[in-house]
């Protein structure tokens, strides 16, 4: 099983419009460092499935007959937008599972083009995708969202975005569950306050130490917490924020899991 994070940035992307801050400054230079919507690109045996499709030139990105069928998290248009141009191919049929929302996102699903919404994901209940197992596990969104546990064979991947903090039935499906990779919403540095819609950094390490996998790589991530980061660096001070195995994501980073061997 592996992963690569196509997109690590909230909807906003990294560099954001018009501003002028260290760390979209940094980014308009180094190419590396900027960050699209959050999407990731899933691979198990024989299968490839996107989660979400917030890229707008998925159908440059990926030939016909590339992809088995697409996860959204949710119907945000940073999630979705990608399936806007998408859905007006000819000649084939791309599965979209996703949770129950009639709303969708504008008329994706009055009129669908090639994409198929017919399978409606239900909350806690695994659905097998190929030699991978997948469950939908319900995030703390502002409309309906899924994180989801992805099992290949003895190895566990979850990947939570997006969130603030955990549900009471989310940490129940997870509880005692050996993640080996955690990709988790960390949008904003840290805050006194719980934001509205996603987790800051405290938020984030909570759930960290509640879920204790063994590695943790940050996604979503906004402007604000580069600049947050890079400012720490800049000044040489260590980060205790960051404890060892714990990462902030890139666009383009890969992560492997092998069904039977330590990640």
């Amino acid at each position: 099983m592996r992963l690569t994070l196509l997109g690590t940035g909230n909807a906003a992307q990294v560099p954001v419009y018009n501003c002028g801050c260290p760390a979209c400054a940094l980014a308009r230079v180094n190419k590396h460092l900027r960050r699209g919507p959050c999407c990731a690109l899933l691979e198990c045996g024989a299968s490839r499935w996107l989660i979400d499709a917030g890229l707008t030139d998925l159908a440059e990105r990926f030939p016909p007959g590339a992809l088995d069928g697409i996860l959204l998290t949710h119907y945000h248009a940073d999630h979705a937008q990608g399936l806007l141009h998408l859905r007006w191919g000819t000649g084939l049929r791309i599965p979209v599972l996703a949770p129950a929302d009639p709303e969708g996102l504008a008329d994706l699903h009055k009129h669908p083009g090639i994409l198929d919404f017919s399978t409606t994901l239900d909350a806690l209940q695994p659905v097998q995708l190929g030699d991978l197992r997948v469950t939908p596990l319900p995030l703390r969104h502002s409309r309906p969202t899924f994180g989801y546990l992805l099992e290949y064979g003895a190895r566990r991947m979850a990947y939570l975005t997006d969130t603030v903090g955990l549900s009471p039935d989310t940490q129940a499906a997870l509880h005692g569950t050996t993640i080996n990779v955690l990709v988790l919403d960390c949008t904003h540095p840290p805050a006194e306050e719980q934001p509205r819609n996603h987790n800051d950094l405290t938020r984030a390490l909570d759930i960290v130490r509640t879920l204790r996998p063994r590695r943790t790589v940050l996604t979503h991530i906004g402007h604000a917490f580069d600049a947050w980061l890079m400012r720490h660096h800049a000044s040489g001070a260590a980060i205790p924020a960051l404890p060892p195995g714990v990462t902030v994501g890139l666009d383009g980073d890969s992560i492997a899991l092998h069904p039977d061997t330590a990640c």
